[in-house]
């Protein structure tokens, strides 16, 4: 088995919403629903959240996360990359456990809607093929795809790829591909991209794949309006219907 571990980071500063990852989402800090979902996976054997705030780093041992460290301060400002954030966690396991994991997954805590189904899916997806990066992603409607998108040439409106409007794709079922946005929820990557010349979770990108989710599961709080939302669509979704609803389509997953 391979040995898998997810990677939770979670800063003490938050600008949108202060306190955002402590802050009460449904009945929980937000970022205990990221652990929760990551400890119940079959194939993730160990959870860890990479932190700078002493508070957060007690809360996510308190729902068995592991912290074994505390973020350097270089590596907690919102304008850091993810890469360095992660490669710091891998080498921190490297050096100190001998611990060399086989796969890395990347949990932004600010989307609770994830589920252990969709980590797991990814999981499968980057275990059973040459992929430096697994990805989640869900279909874009119709008419927000390159193919119905707007632009104004000459002062006059036409479609992104063709010349005017009697030339549009006049049904979505006659596009020449479905379209597909990444939403944040899940990925999976190989461990190695982070110590390339140039770092990336998605590798050299000529090896990454997806895995297509909901598109009702797509969120990312980061606005009060946003976190409202989600914690409506977050409520229904434990409710019998909206249970019914998620089993449905993870039968498609």
């Amino acid at each position: 088995m391979k040995k898998v571990i997810s990677i939770i980071p979670a800063r003490g500063g938050s600008v949108g919403i202060p306190g955002k990852n402590l802050k009460d989402f449904c009945g929980k800090p937000l970022i205990a629903w990221a652990i929760e979902a990551s400890k119940a996976s079959k194939l993730v054997q160990r959870t860890i959240v990479s932190t700078d705030c002493i508070e957060i780093a007690e809360v996510a041992k308190s729902y068995g996360a592991e912290v074994p460290f505390l973020r350097p301060k270089e590596l907690a400002s919102n304008e850091i990359a993810i890469e360095p954030t992660l490669k710091h966690t891998v080498d921190f396991l490297i050096k100190s456990e001998n611990y060399r994991p086989d796969l890395v997954c990347l949990l932004l805590p600010t989307n609770p809607l994830r589920t252990t189904e969709i980590i797991d899916s990814c999981v499968k997806i980057a275990e059973g093929g040459d992929y430096d990066c697994v990805l989640t992603v869900n279909e874009i409607p119709a008419n927000h795809t390159p193919f119905w998108s707007l632009v104004q040439r000459e002062g006059k409106a036409c479609f992104y790829f063709e010349k005017d409007f009697n030339s549009r794709f006049a049904r979505r079922q006659d596009f020449p591909e479905r379209c597909f946005a990444k939403n944040d929820l899940v990925f999976v990557f190989q461990p190695r991209n982070l110590f390339a010349d140039k770092p990336s979770m998605f590798g050299k990108g000529d090896k990454v794949n997806f895995c297509e989710t909901p598109s009702f599961l797509d969120g990312d709080i980061n606005t009060t309006s946003e976190w409202i939302i989600t914690e409506n669509l977050f409520r229904f979704f434990q409710s019998e219907e909206g249970k019914k609803i998620l089993s449905d389509e993870f039968k498609n997953i």
